[in-house]
């Protein structure tokens, strides 16, 4: 890492929020708290509730999880520097932020996929179910689904530690791998062809989500139990997976090729969606779609009244 350690990022994404910092805090404080609070409330739900486990809610539990993780990256920060008059990070901090943004970058891409997978044997393959994604088989794939994460984010960021840093300025509210990469006085050369590699493993695993997709709805279109299942737990499902992967699209692309003196605001309202909206946004769209957590859920907040006489 060599004297990287002793540098101090300057964080320039606040720079046009000066003027209304507390009112920015306050929404931010807020959005952090509903986040923590209705993921907390569904992972509670499913481990608490015996019928909901099943696959698809213990899938469910592990996306609010790393919805937890991937807002923990970044409000903290956000939330400090809303009240600091300077807005610097350390190059360890930073290094640590693009740590557990990628982590849950990775599991949420691999987590969705494991979710299309279970309902294309859910609809399609109906009596394979219990074969396909038993309990054994869906701790298998929870194993593989964090191992894989955390293997892919080390060598990404090991990569970048290696890498000698020429310059301080981050043009964005919190720190990412790109903006690092562009700070680097040397060849980054191996740090493009292993993003490379990333782009198409993780295009590959959209493309498998598509085609579950298309055995799914062709399957639907069969009977009204396959249909049922289809707007009950699939919908969500796309929802969740076409906010995540628009707003990831969005940043990747504008970190390499937009302008970033323009725009400023836009693109730092866009560049964090993915690490606001969807960990909020998960729980609430679940919640409401799926029959057996919305009764749950009802029952945990709905005040018992005790008869007399």
């Amino acid at each position: 890492m060599g004297n990287n350690s002793e540098i101090v990022f300057v964080l320039q994404g606040l720079n046009e929020t000066l003027s209304n910092r507390q009112v920015y805090f306050t929404l931010a404080l807020l959005l952090y708290l509903l986040t923590i609070l209705v993921n907390l409330a569904l992972i509670l739900t499913i481990v608490l509730e015996r019928m909901l486990h099943e696959p698809m809610y213990i899938f469910l539990c592990n996306l609010c999880v790393n919805g937890i993780l991937g807002a923990s990256s970044f409000y903290p920060k956000l939330l400090h520097d809303l009240l600091a008059d300077a807005h610097v990070i350390t190059y360890g901090s930073c290094i640590a932020q693009i740590f557990a943004v990628y982590c849950y970058v990775f599991c949420e891409f691999t987590n969705l996929t494991l979710m299309a997978y279970d309902r294309y044997v859910a609809i399609c393959k109906p009596l394979q179910y219990q074969a396909l994604v038993g309990p054994q088989r869906v701790g298998q794939l929870l194993f593989l689904t964090w191992a894989f994460t955390l293997l892919e984010t080390a060598v990404g960021v090991g990569l970048t530690g290696r890498l000698p840093i020429c310059g301080v300025h981050i043009h964005k509210i919190f720190c990412t791998n790109w903006e690092v990469v562009k700070l680097a006085c040397s060849d980054t050369m191996l740090n493009n062809i292993y993003g490379f590699l990333l782009t198409v493993s993780h295009v590959s695993q959209a493309a498998l989500i598509a085609v579950s997709y298309g055995y799914i709805v062709r399957a639907s279109l069969r009977s009204r139990d396959s249909r049922r299942k289809f707007m009950q737990t699939c919908l969500p499902h796309l929802v969740t997976l076409g906010n995540f992967t628009t707003s990831l699209v969005f940043d990747a692309m504008y970190s390499r090729y937009g302008n970033s003196s323009s725009l400023r605001a836009l693109r730092n309202i866009l560049a964090a969606q993915f690490l606001v909206v969807p960990p909020l946004l998960n729980p609430v769209v679940y919640g409401m779609k799926l029959q057996l957590i919305r009764t749950r859920l009802a029952q945990m907040f709905t005040p018992k009244v005790s008869a007399f006489g």
